[in-house]
């Protein structure tokens, strides 16, 4: 099993923006130096939770700051941007960062409507729901496979990273993202940390496969919500923080991600919230634990690769919790 992992610049309480994003450069650092795969940093606007809005300039100084993993976008929502615009963004990144960039896209806001409709140029309506066109779009200046009287056919041969290129993917969490993945050829990433176990959205996307070029083959990556510590107990404290978090989200609140302490006490005033959990997947707990959670999770989806995300407030355990997952899967120990 491929190990990787789903950043989304979590921003502890008590601390800043600016350091959320030095703590995912120096964690980038952390998950290459262990032999994970690749590194992905997410979309997020307008939060106090997480700091990456922009996560094309968060993979230039991650590219910069590894030298060996694969490092892209988990995701770029597309529907806020031209597909040129990507195309020529992550074309430059390919262009600094040969064989190591990855773009990811996603058609979710990663915000509420009304801050998606804060980042459209044109605000007298919201943006047309035409994913698929757009996609079709930037796959065509990538690969230089728009029709010749396509009217920005041109611009392809103006990538600034040619001849190098990023590995496009398709994110989601649901069957219509296997059906944009499945149709284009592309690989394919489910969100089982949105919506869980939906194994069969993954066997669709397999069974409607259409190879781009001679020996593509479907590729399904699973990201899920991974918290280890040294006990069951344990992990189940470090994730209390993120569940608050939620909790306030799912009431219209955006808060920065409490300490533990903290956390512990406002959901033991609030039994009810525990409900939120219902239906999610958190594989959170010791080594082992976690280990027979992520094999159960690959299973399920058929997956080659699993992306771990998390969201924790002490920095120093988010790392070990990266340390302890990589030894479970290889079957190592890690010191104290």
């Amino acid at each position: 099993m491929i190990l990787s992992v789903l950043d989304q610049t979590p921003i502890a309480a008590g601390t800043t923006p600016a350091s959320a994003l030095a703590n995912s450069i120096d964690l980038a650092r952390h998950c290459e130096s262990l032999g994970y795969h690749r590194f992905w940093l997410a979309e997020h606007h307008a939060s106090a939770a997480l700091a990456g809005s922009a996560p094309e300039i968060l993979i230039g100084a991650v590219a910069a700051a590894t030298s060996r993993m694969r490092i892209g976008s988990g995701g770029i929502m597309l529907p806020h941007y031209s597909p040129l615009k990507i195309a020529e963004v992550f074309s430059q990144l390919a262009g600094l960062y040969p064989g190591r960039i990855d773009l990811g896209l996603g058609r979710a806001p990663g915000s509420d409507q009304r801050t998606a409709i804060a980042l459209q140029r044109d605000r007298r309506q919201q943006a047309p729901n035409d994913f698929p066109n757009q996609l079709a779009e930037l796959i065509g200046y990538l690969e230089d496979t728009l029709p010749a009287d396509h009217p920005f056919a041109a611009y392809a041969r103006t990538l600034p990273g040619l001849p190098h290129a990023p590995e496009p993917w398709v994110l989601g969490s649901s069957g219509d993202s296997a059906v944009f993945a499945g149709d284009l050829g592309l690989p394919y990433c489910f969100a089982d940390f949105i919506n869980a176990r939906q194994g069969a959205i993954a066997a669709d996307y397999r069974a409607r496969f259409v190879p781009r070029h001679a020996g593509d083959a479907p590729h399904v990556a699973v990201a899920v919500w991974t918290v280890v510590a040294d006990t069951d107990a344990e992990a189940e404290r470090l994730a209390a923080p993120a569940r608050m978090m939620f909790a306030h989200l799912l009431m219209g609140r955006s808060i920065a991600v409490p300490d533990v302490e903290t956390a512990l006490a406002w959901l033991a005033d609030r039994p009810e919230l525990d409900r939120m959990r219902a239906g999610r997947r958190v594989v959170a707990g010791s080594p082992e634990t976690v280990r027979a959670g992520l094999v159960a999770a690959a299973t399920e989806y058929g997956a080659q690769e699993v992306l771990l995300v998390n969201i924790l407030h002490d920095h120093v355990a988010r790392k070990r919790s990266y340390s302890l997952a990589m030894a479970a899967m290889a079957g190592l120990a890690v010191a104290a």
